[in-house]
């Protein structure tokens, strides 16, 4: 029996140097991701523990062998601990290498899973999660495995299939599925030295770099996994691109090699979507997340490895890649500056040095947030209603999720229940069309006709972006209920002292919950809260309570009560509100002492809040904002008014009584041109507007053609 298993590894050898004489290419790759695989260190503790606590029948105490449902599965970890062991014993340098205790331990619990074959009530860990485990201990071990350990694994490697396995297993869906499964179907490929079908398959991932109008890559570079159009950028979006820039730099040089032109739509994709959906590039904006929010880092900041991949595939943008990965690094400072609206996907994301911000809402386009899938994001509810989160370090929001307080979602007017409603209520299409953000790509303001369709509410929300605040402005709100309606300024982790000035008096608030009067502004971890007009507002700044069982019912979830500091601030409305409003400036990255000036002369000016029209001018920055949710005129100035002929929204730089430019976007995306006039005297005409003036109205008559198709929602910028 000896002889043969040496006869065997002697043809394999064999077959593997005429391979590498046939396929230099294929056998390179081989290798390189055989030793990727090796290079994580070696935990020489756990290693000990595993080989020490493995049972005679090649289980380990504390899996739960029995549950394979969604929740469950946590035969997962035996995997995971597969994987470690095989590294241990093939890792150059390991004390462990080559190591006759630990051979015995791999082929004790690897022979187990071949027996047992697991399959999991959730498709992802048959056709993913397990084929990647089980790829890469055939990768790691290779010809130290059995003839029929190979002949067992192999098809269970083969689960990441492309096709559709009827009555076994789906196929490869659009997308992000499709780039992954099709990445761990190559690597299979690689471990067989099968260049015919590697080939084909490295085309299929290079062919799934495109823009789609169904699930994938939008043509505004945000992400849709599924027909729900729910933005996934920075979940599914994410592991789309890493496997793609996994396979390009790895085939860069060879024969395999993706196109130029493949591989810049996903440098593009990388930079404008990804990263402008993050806080400097680094670390995810919290508004962007679904259900993956209730995960123990959830929030942490991203690795340098997929941009630095990147940059070994192409030099296109490189300077930005290069920022991208040194940030991340910890080598520079963000100097990132930018706004960007994302009308596909109805989020919005705005950034300067020292902060990040952004707005997601829904339409009735899209809907509203992921299904709770596999029991994750128990109470997302309320997270797409405008949701408003505010990051100077990206840190605010860490893990706060089991504590949480879901009916107190930064930037949402929320009707405050006892309880929440069950989580099949979650996901819900918008009730109305009108929701959308216009932007030069520096500035940039969002509106939202929001009606709730989970509770009795409507609301006309919008925020206007400048360089040191933002003003969030909120009109007709309305609510047919007997409970109470909140909007919600913040609420993050708690973090130094909150100072609050009120009737002219300064304070530090002590511990606990708090009902304010006269209120001016408040300041808590260097970000301010400036009122125009003196406001009543609740805050609170203690402890709350939770488990990360309340928000995920993964088996593994911890059920243990933890107790969090908390920042909590926020408008109450009252009971059945009609016609109320509210009206903030938000101020990052301040002082008391600017603060305390800004409250005494503003550079901001609210030029209406009411249901039909809401806008706002910065008279430093000579830059005004608007949001019509029907036609109707504004004064800019006492020399200069502005009418929009249909609702829109628009933004207007002058000089003087002079205009600069035009930014214009239609929130309904159902417009081809929109239709004002100004008071200022303008004549000019270019390939996508016309501006004349007329002698008898004195004024001047625009009318700007806007994006169609795909397009639509996206903003135009008329400069004169």
């Amino acid at each position: 029996m000896k002889f043969f298993h040496l006869l065997t590894v002697f043809f394999l050898l064999l077959s593997a140097n005429q391979q590498t004489y046939a396929y230099p290419d294929l056998e390179k790759l081989r290798k390189e991701f055989k030793s990727e695989l090796l290079q994580p260190n070696i935990n020489s503790n756990e290693i000990e523990n595993l080989i020490n606590t493995i049972n005679p029948d090649g289980t380990w105490p504390g899996i739960n062998y029995k549950d394979v449902s969604r929740t469950g599965f946590q035969q997962r970890e035996h995997l995971s601990n597969l994987v470690d062991l095989s590294r241990a014993y093939k890792k150059p340098g390991s004390k462990f290498q080559g190591d006759k205790k630990l051979k015995g331990v791999i082929d004790l619990a690897l022979n187990y899973w071949l027996a047992n074959n697991f399959i999991c009530d959730n498709w992802w860990w048959n056709q993913i999660g397990t084929p990647t485990a089980m790829v890469n201990i055939l990768l790691i071990m290779d010809t130290d495995l059995t003839d029929v350990q190979i002949a067992k694994a192999l098809p269970i490697a083969a689960r990441a299939t492309l096709n559709e396995i009827p009555g076994t297993f789906y196929g490869a869906r659009e997308s992000g599925d499709r780039v992954n499964i099709a990445g761990i179907l190559a690597k299979r490929l690689l471990f067989e030295r099968d260049s015919v079908q590697f080939n084909k398959v490295i085309k299929i991932i290079e062919g799934e770099i495109k823009f789609t109008t169904g699930r994938g890559l939008q043509y505004d570079y945000s992400f849709h996994h599924r027909d729900d159009r729910v933005n996934n950028t920075l979940s599914y979006g994410t592991n789309y691109a890493n496997v793609f820039a996994e396979w390009a730099a790895k085939v860069t040089g060879t024969k395999y090699q993706f196109s130029q032109h493949a591989i810049q739509m996903l440098v593009d994709y990388y930079l404008d979507g990804i990263c402008k959906m993050m806080v400097y590039g680094k670390y995810p904006d919290p508004g962007a997340l679904n259900r993956g929010i209730t995960r123990a880092g959830a929030t942490n900041a991203f690795s340098s490895a997929t941009p630095g991949r990147l940059l070994k595939a192409t030099n296109y943008r490189k300077k930005e890649l290069e920022q991208i990965v040194a940030i991340r690094k910890g080598e520079a400072k963000p100097g990132l500056s930018f706004s960007r609206f994302y009308w596909q996907t109805e989020h919005f994301t705005f950034q300067r040095p020292d902060y990040f911000t952004s707005v997601r809402m829904y339409s009735n386009r899209d809907y509203n947030m992921e299904e709770p899938y596999n029991g994750e994001g128990l109470m997302n509810h309320y997270r797409g209603d405008g949701t408003n989160y505010i990051s100077r370090t990206g840190k605010e929001y860490d893990d706060i999720s089991p504590v949480y307080d879901w009916q107190k979602i930064p930037g949402t007017t929320i009707m405050q229940r006892t309880e929440m409603p069950d989580p099949e209520q979650i996901q819900k299409k918008g009730l109305t069309g009108f929701v959308g953000a216009v932007t030069d790509g520096t500035y940039g303001a969002a509106g939202f006709d929001f009606k709730s369709p989970i509770d009795p509410l409507s609301a006309k929300k919008s925020w206007f972006f400048f360089n040191d605040e933002y003003v969030c402005l909120g009109a007709g709100i309305s609510g047919d209920s007997s409970l109470s309606v909140a909007t919600t300024l913040n609420q993050c982790l708690l973090k130094n002292n909150v100072v609050v000035m009120s009737a002219d008096k300064k304070s530090t608030a002590e511990k606990g919950e708090h009902q304010l009067k006269n209120v001016q502004w408040i300041l808590h971890d260097s970000i301010g809260y400036l009122f125009p007009k003196p406001a009543s507002v609740n805050l609170w700044n203690q402890a709350q309570t939770g488990s990360w069982y309340k928000v995920n019912h993964q088996s593994d979830s911890p059920k243990d009560e933890i107790s969090m500091d908390v920042f909590k601030l926020w408008i109450d409305h009252g009971t059945q509100p009609k016609d109320a409003t509210y009206e903030y400036i938000v101020m990052p990255a301040t002082t008391e002492q600017k603060l305390t000036r800004e409250s005494q002369n503003s550079n901001i000016i609210v030029l209406a809040n009411t249901p039909n029209l809401q806008a706002v001018k910065n008279t430093k920055l000579n830059i005004s904002e608007a949001v019509f949710y029907t036609e109707g005129t504004i004064a800019i100035s006492n020399k200069l008014k502005l009418t929009m002929n249909n609702p829109g929204i628009v933004m207007v730089k002058t000089n003087g009584n002079s205009i600069k430019s035009i930014s214009v976007e239609d929130p309904t995306h159902k417009l081809t041109s929109i239709s004002l006039s100004v008071s200022a005297k303008l004549s000019k005409q270019g390939k996508n507007f016309k501006a004349s003036w007329d002698e008898n109205k004195k004024e001047s008559i625009i009318s700007i053609d806007l994006p169609k198709t795909v397009y639509a929602g996206e903003s135009v910028t008329i400069n004169f």
